[in-house]
């Protein structure tokens, strides 16, 4: 997906922490003093197709790892963002005296 959006587009990925259980699972394993493993759902999209995947706690710090990895790798078709120089306008309130005075009679 990162691919084929690098000229136009965009990806947007979501994170959501899931047990993959209905509630009324959950109830019934919560009331008989079951612990309830949670995992985590990935779903990326751009906007026409969608991909979505668990990740168990188990293999969480190899999957952050490699999407680290791919972000990374795909950070270069972001824009440079325009910054307004905050220097040159720290530099003209210098030359003026720093302090304006009003003129109170």
């Amino acid at each position: 997906m990162f691919e084929h959006s690098t000229e136009k587009g965009s990806v947007w990925v979501t994170l959501k922490r899931s047990s993959l259980k209905s509630k009324v699972q959950k109830n019934k394993m919560t009331t008989a003093g079951d612990v309830i493993e949670y995992r985590c759902l990935i779903r990326a999209t751009d906007g026409k197709k969608t991909i979505s995947t668990s990740v168990g706690a188990k293999d969480h710090q190899r999957f952050q790892a490699s999407y680290a990895t791919i972000l990374k790798a795909h950070m270069t078709a972001l824009k440079k963002r325009e910054r307004k120089d905050k220097k040159k306008g720290a530099e003209g309130d210098k030359k003026e005296g720093g302090v304006k005075k009003s003129n109170r009679v």
